[in-house]
């Protein structure tokens, strides 16, 4: 039912957007529909391979080798091995979501999946090398990622306070 939800709620906000932009001008629209035709020719494939190989990964890594390092039982240890692998894993989304969705199957803790992913996009370090690092102060940079340190922890504790979902 929530799937449905966000269906309609991003159908919808796609015709609002393109009603708002077949208003400004008929060109806008074309231009639109063109770059975003091209944006969805381009990152369908890649999608496709992040959820075929995370179903491949899945298959390949013993569930013992996830449950060890990253299952419900491991407790803080496996959250702190889980933020470390975060921000260890290159890529983008596909990658880094693919790996959470693997670990989920394989019987990783939710607590650890949830401070995994918030790592992997908080301080994923190829990241904050290649693009934070030349685009800002390295100071900066450094900063924002010390005062990130807590959150996958913290996400991670509401978790276990909450409950699997």
């Amino acid at each position: 039912m929530t799937a449905l939800i966000i269906d309609i709620l991003l159908w919808g906000s796609l015709a609002g957007v393109s009603v708002i932009a077949w208003r400004q001008d008929k060109t806008v629209l074309t231009a639109a529909l063109r770059n975003g035709g091209m944006d969805f020719i381009n990152i369908v494939p890649r999608i496709a391979l992040g959820v075929i190989g995370s179903g491949f990964i899945a298959a390949i890594i013993p569930s013992d080798v996830i449950v060890g390092g990253l299952g419900p039982d491991t407790g803080w240890l496996g959250v702190a091995t889980a933020v470390v692998a975060g921000a260890a894993t290159p890529g983008g989304p596909v990658v880094g979501f693919s790996i959470g969705a693997v670990a989920l199957k394989s019987g990783g803790g939710t607590p650890q999946v949830v401070a995994y992913v918030v790592a992997w996009a908080l301080f994923a370090f190829q990241r904050v090398i290649l693009w934070e690092i030349p685009f800002m102060p390295a100071r900066f940079v450094w900063f924002r990622c010390a005062v990130s340190v807590p959150f996958p922890f913290l996400a991670a504790a509401i978790v276990m306070v909450i409950g699997k979902p």
